[in-house]
């Protein structure tokens, strides 16, 4: 089977893991090949996510690094069991950039999410009119068709919150994004309740940082955290306009843990917060 050209954020993830935990070990890529019965190109291959491994490699590439944390390993042998084509995102692709289907694989696979957020609201809690008014508004214009593929996939990605397994989600919103009238008046409102409602869902956490926060939270860039089901498995997602960027370094990791817990400290409670945007929302 020929390289993949364009892997998956799991597939370059899983090599990536791979490498380090390669390199952890004092261990080069032909000692690593040697240890599999392949070469080492396959092993470069392997580390860049261009082709899958088994999950029989893994195990033995693992004991061969003197890794012993069986939820890791077990965690990276799922991601090699993974297919393409057997999840709904897989539906747009050729149809949407790699970038949308990624971040929905991540939101899929995550034990826990949280989102701080400058000027907008987090995709899964946007409106369908929302969601539209913004990717109207892309320069350059988009065609209608391709604003109605986007539309529709994020509208997919809240299938998470209702699922019986749905991840622990939290979201800090700054005070810009609800000031904003994306859209219009009646847009924006409908938002803002729909915001709201799923504020209420059980394990749902909405906070507002207001502009009369003393505190300073760098909060120019999207940010989404998505813990996965091994600590050396989170991964940390930068939205810009420019396009977004997966990290998964363990001092990105631990830079945004730290950003995370400051903006909890510097935002309102829950129950303000929604007081907040009930506040905000009557405005309008």
């Amino acid at each position: 089977m020929p390289p993949r050209d364009n892997p998956t954020a799991r597939q370059a993830r899983l090599g990536a893991e791979l490498r380090k935990l390669r390199e952890r070990a004092g261990k080069t890529a032909r000692e690593a090949a040697g240890m599999v019965s392949t070469d080492q190109a396959k092993i470069s291959h392997i580390e860049a996510g261009r082709v899958g491994v088994s999950e029989a490699r893994i195990r033995r590439l693992a004991t061969f690094y003197a890794c012993d944390d069986d939820a890791f390993v077990d965690a990276l042998c799922a991601i090699a069991r993974e297919r393409r084509g057997q999840n709904w995102w897989d539906r747009y692709r050729g149809i949407l950039a790699p970038g949308f289907l990624d971040i929905a694989e991540v939101e899929h696979h995550a034990t826990r999410l949280r989102c701080l957020q400058p000027v907008t609201f987090p995709g899964i809690l946007q409106t369908e009119e929302y969601a539209h008014a913004l990717f109207a508004g892309v320069i350059p214009q988009l065609p209608e068709d391709e604003i109605a593929a986007r539309v529709e996939h994020r509208m997919e990605r809240r299938a998470i919150l209702e699922r019986d397994s749905a991840p622990q989600f939290e979201a800090i919103v700054h005070e810009a994004a609800l000031r904003m009238r994306v859209g219009g008046r009646k847009v924006a409102r409908a938002q803002l309740e729909h915001l709201l409602s799923a504020s209420e869902r059980p394990g749902l956490t909405l906070r507002v940082i207001p502009f009369t926060s003393e505190d300073f939270v760098e909060v120019t860039q999207t940010v989404m955290y998505a813990s996965g089901v091994a600590p050396q498995l989170d991964t940390v997602h930068i939205d810009t306009p420019f396009g977004g960027r997966f990290l998964d370094a363990a001092a990105d990791l631990d830079r945004y843990r730290t950003l995370f817990g400051f903006a909890e400290q510097t935002a309102l409670s829950p129950e303000e917060s929604q007081s907040f945007i009930h506040h905000i929302a009557r405005e309008l």
